[in-house]
């Protein structure tokens, strides 16, 4: 049987980084109120000038992964791009990257599923890959949020919370019957909570789909119910986490890492404890990044590897919440 396997991942951040001392001089927040609430004490903003966007992040961390696979970018047969802040309006990043990469006809497909886009494009890359319809994939998660962000005090909120990153994975098809690659996909979503974490323009509902009046209140800024968002978290992560783990036959001692989606540290303090689990069983770095939103989870899981926190024969439990309202959790093993 065909499954899916990591080949290779890659992270990138850029070099600016921006403190909740530097925030705290923009408006009326600190250090101590910042980490109390979410656990962030820094994050990576793309510069303040501006032309980087999403796919350049994406590019270099790309770039990494594609090495440490041992592959070139023509090898590749399928571009998966998870981002909500794509460089322009449209097309989506996948193409640009696709030409980035210097590749002439690769298809490439963007995801917007916020902060699941990489639970949603590891288990389409897996779709794609167990169909035949692709055997080499790269699945990248890329965010530019500081360009997008209310950073003054009405928007302090939301602003603390988000940094700017990417992280790439080379996802190969092997044939074998080892119980290996993803050995569980649970995927949900509930649109009623739309509204609970979202940015309203522009909307090709109203026309024109961007106003002064619109841009006067700030209606282009994220909005979040972080109290709403942070209860649904804290009961679906733990449901989610235990259906990963009986579609899978497994127990929870049987994950050597959880690597959650970094929105919120408390959130993940809440899911350790709802699932009994011992601090070193789940991987933090929210602390030195804030939320990446779709390439949270894989600069994480680069990380963790990195670390060698986990390797050959690791079995992790990637699991995450956010705007849509959508969540979900995959369970993956590593071959020895």
């Amino acid at each position: 049987m065909k499954k899916t396997i990591i080949r290779g991942t890659g992270r990138y951040l850029p070099s600016r980084v921006v403190t909740n001392d530097d925030l705290a001089k923009l408006m009326e927040t600190s250090d101590e109120w910042i980490k109390q609430r979410t656990g962030i004490e820094k994050r990576h903003w793309t510069p303040e000038e501006g032309g980087v966007g999403s796919s350049d992040l994406g590019l270099e961390a790309a770039k990494i992964a594609l090495d440490r696979a041992g592959w070139k970018a023509e090898d590749l047969d399928f571009i998966i791009f998870a981002t909500l802040s794509p460089d322009i309006y449209f097309p989506g990043p996948g193409c640009l990257l696709q030409h980035k990469l210097g590749l002439f006809s690769t298809p490439a497909l963007d995801i917007r599923q916020q902060c699941t886009g990489f639970l949603y494009g590891l288990a389409t890359a897996d779709s794609y890959i167990k169909s035949g319809l692709a055997n080499k994939i790269l699945l990248v998660g890329a965010e530019v949020h500081s360009t997008g962000l209310d950073i003054s005090t009405r928007g302090r909120d939301v602003t603390v919370i988000f940094g700017d990153g990417a992280a790439a994975l080379c996802l190969e098809g092997v044939e074998t019957d080892e119980n290996v690659g993803l050995l569980s996909v649970s995927l949900y979503a509930e649109g009623k909570y739309a509204d609970n974490l979202s940015t309203e323009f522009p909307a090709s509902r109203c026309n024109p789909r961007l106003t002064e009046e619109s841009l006067r209140q700030g209606l282009h800024y994220a909005k979040m119910d972080g109290k709403n968002i942070f209860k649904l978290a804290v009961r679906r992560l733990p449901e989610t986490a235990n259906k990963c783990l009986k579609d899978a036959n497994l127990l929870i001692s049987d994950i050597d890492l959880v690597i959650p989606h970094q929105a919120n540290l408390r959130i993940n303090q809440a899911f350790q404890q709802a699932m009994n689990l011992p601090e070193e069983k789940v991987f933090h770095n929210i602390q030195r990044y804030g939320n990446t939103t779709a390439a949270s989870i894989p600069i994480a899981l680069d990380e963790a590897i990195e670390m060698n926190l986990i390797g050959k024969g690791s079995t992790v439990l990637f699991i995450g919440l956010g705007a849509g309202l959508t969540w979900g959790g995959i369970i993956y093993k590593f071959p020895k």
